[in-house]
């Protein structure tokens, strides 16, 4: 496939925008892009699709949502996002939970939202596993994953203590949240090294007792070793730093998600180089923590030169909606730019899925979105999607 004439907004730090361009496609990834003067393809080697007058994107990513695990229109039946049974539940895993049949994928598609990281609620301190998935392709998740896992989600604030307060367990305070956190890491690092020392003995006079099987520090391993994440929900700024304090504590890497009262603390976010997931932005103050809920967010911590993308956190704001949420951004000050590349790239970089997704570079999958106008206008909708290197229906 060859898409010609087409204004790029590649999302790529080398590229930038390309005016009139080309971007050619095989077998679902990308195989050239440039300026037409240097085009050198023939039109006989594929479909060729004529783009004057549109300005083609990276098929946008949510970095934060949980689709297909909290279903379209369902009460009890279709939700399970959280299993607020126990406060520690790092072994449970999104992939076993999300329905991709879900009507709202197929919206996502149609709207352009090509890649979701989606996964667990924050009833819980440590919640379970986020995973990233392309929403058109098939109603197999198994065929639609990115990455799994992404990150490990933990939760700080208000939502575990009113889950527990309720039922009159621990934690109903911010400390034994923390305190729930910080021992099921503990445990987990002690079970690496109890690993450690059964292999280094195994064998030998020394030997010492291979540990029984935990899934829950198993889960914990890949966070420990830095292969993955910990995403924590967080909007209040003490939860910020309480999040920011766990994670220098285990020398884990960590993000955080919400971040509402990020433009009061962007200096410090700048300095501890944390990342962010902010929104939705589509919202209202529906709790005491999001008080200080602010459209100027995003481009006051950009200002400062902290990396954040925008998500839905679907379903508190539909996904077919995030570039809106984004034009929500750029009302709050944020540059056009800007705004795209936290709804494509950066989320992408900060979800360690951009060597697949976020630019329209060659050797990235085929995931593009055509528009004739403004994205974050909500008048406006795709010209066409491709996903994988095939039209969206």
């Amino acid at each position: 496939m060859i898409i010609c004439n087409a204004r790029i907004f590649t999302a790529s730090d080398e590229t930038g925008v390309i005016e009139c361009g080309y971007i050619e496609t095989n077998g679902g990834i990308i195989t050239d892009v440039g300026y037409m003067d240097n085009f050198s393809g023939s039109a006989e080697s594929g479909d060729v699709i004529d783009a004057s007058g549109l300005t083609v994107y990276p098929a946008f990513v949510d970095a934060h949502c949980h689709i297909g695990i909290c279903e379209n229109g369902l009460g009890f039946e279709g939700d399970d996002v959280n299993e607020a049974t126990d406060p520690s539940t790092p072994h449970l895993r999104a992939v076993d939970a999300i329905n991709a049949a879900d009507l709202c994928f197929a919206e996502a598609a149609r709207a352009g939202v090509g890649t979701v990281v989606t996964g667990v609620g924050s009833a819980n301190p440590v919640g379970g596993s986020f995973l990233a998935m392309k929403t058109y392709g098939s109603s197999r998740i198994d065929k639609l994953i990115i990455k799994d896992p992404v990150s490990i989600k933990f939760a700080l604030g208000e939502n575990p203590k009113r889950v527990y307060n309720d039922r009159d367990e621990t934690p109903v305070t911010r400390m034994a949240t923390a305190a729930v956190i910080r021992e099921q890491l503990m445990k987990a690092r002690r079970y690496m090294e109890d690993l450690a020392e059964y292999e280094r003995t195994k064998g030998t006079d020394d030997e010492t007792s291979r540990p029984d099987l935990d899934m829950k520090c198993e889960a914990l391993i890949p966070l420990l070793q830095r292969k993955i994440k910990a995403h924590f929900h967080c909007h209040r700024q003490d939860d910020m730093f309480t999040a920011i304090r766990i994670a220098k504590e285990f020398s884990i890497d960590y993000v955080l998600i919400h971040a509402t009262d990020g433009h009061l603390i962007a200096d410090e976010l700048r300095d501890e180089r944390a990342q962010c997931v902010i929104g939705p932005l589509l919202a209202d103050r529906c709790k005491p923590e999001v008080i200080n809920y602010n459209i100027t967010n995003a481009a006051k911590l950009h200002k400062k030169g902290v990396e954040f993308a925008i998500c839905t956190d679907h379903p508190e704001t539909p996904i077919q909606y995030l570039p809106v949420t984004a034009g929500i951004a750029v009302r709050g000050g944020l540059s056009r730019d800007e705004a795209i590349r936290a709804v494509t790239i950066t989320p992408a970089r900060i979800c360690g899925i951009d060597d697949r997704v976020g630019s329209i570079e060659t050797g990235k999958d085929a995931d593009l979105a055509a528009f004739r106008g403004e994205i974050f206008d909500i008048t406006e909708k795709p010209e066409f999607v491709i996903l994988g290197g095939k039209f969206v229906d």
